[in-house]
């Protein structure tokens, strides 16, 4: 079963998704959904009540079709969660007191409705996320830059499926070679230096950070496309390559400008808000 996971706005709380690409549904964190209704922190205990609740009651379907799928955690690791697809969530939504509770339902269905149009046309896809970079308040220089990452890190996401590349851990080891090599810093201490935990790294990026991380990915599937890698150690190599290239645009930038573009500023640190809303991943 291949799975894609991501973070969805609702009401500009996050509830995290995964989409299973074969059965072709969306799996939803029920301790996420509870959350958002019960505007409660202490969402993990009212889900383990209500699960023995829905035991007593006799909803052993709901209860037995319930999953447990990797999801990301507080501090960034992908941990196993409670979740459900729509059908049993709607159920579940119904034990639970909440004026949220019909607004919650239109969402879940918007939610697998745009899934399904962004299959038949990826373009939606993009339209989305641009128009929740705007709702956060991110300028429209920074939504282009971002939009062209997330278009050349799937072409190189791609590349490395066709070498045989496996997504997850060959991904990442590729990925914190590319930023290391560019940056001077893994992933994990790139977002250190920002002062991130659970944020998404690239949304609180720089413009510049993203030129020089866009760069850096698309001169290494340019790279693969004529070397052809074929195990993990070329692949290496030709990510580093891709880094170099990178690394050396940021050399002559800084030497030009007399100071660093690693940059420890945050999104927070630089976008608008509308509406007073706190920034979101």
């Amino acid at each position: 079963m291949s799975q894609e996971t991501s973070i969805q706005l609702f009401e500009n709380a996050k509830i995290r998704v995964v989409w299973d690409d074969q059965e072709e549904k969306y799996y939803f964190s029920i301790v996420d959904v509870i959350q958002v209704l019960t505007e409660s922190s202490m969402a993990k205990r009212y889900w383990t009540d209500l699960k023995r609740r829905l035991k007593e009651e006799g909803a052993d379907e709901t209860y037995a079709k319930i999953v447990r799928l990797k999801m990301p955690a507080p501090d960034g690791k992908m941990r196993e969660t409670d979740a459900a697809d729509l059908e049993q969530i709607l159920r579940i939504i119904q034990s639970i007191p909440s004026k949220k509770a019909e607004p919650m339902k239109r969402w879940l269905a918007q939610v697998g409705s745009e899934r399904i149009q962004q299959m038949i046309d990826p373009e939606r896809s993009i339209e989305q996320a641009v128009k929740d970079y705007q709702r956060l308040g991110y300028s429209e220089n920074w939504i282009n830059q971002r939009i062209k990452t997330i278009e050349v890190r799937k072409a190189l996401t791609d590349e490395w499926k066709r070498t045989g590349m496996k997504e997850g851990h060959d991904f990442a080891i590729l990925t914190d070679l590319i930023t290391k090599v560019w940056s001077g810093k893994t992933t994990k201490e790139y977002k250190h230096f920002k002062g991130l935990t659970k944020e998404n790294l690239r949304d609180n990026m720089t413009t510049i950070e993203l030129a020089l991380n866009t760069l850096a990915e698309a001169s290494t599937t340019e790279i693969s496309k004529r070397k052809n890698p074929k195990t993990m150690q070329q692949n290496m190599q030709v990510a580093k390559e891709g880094g170099d290239v990178a690394k050396a645009a940021r050399n002559q930038l800084e030497a030009t400008i007399g100071e660093s573009v690693i940059s420890s500023s945050k999104a927070i640190d630089y976008i608008k808000p509308k509406d007073e809303l706190p920034f979101e991943e």
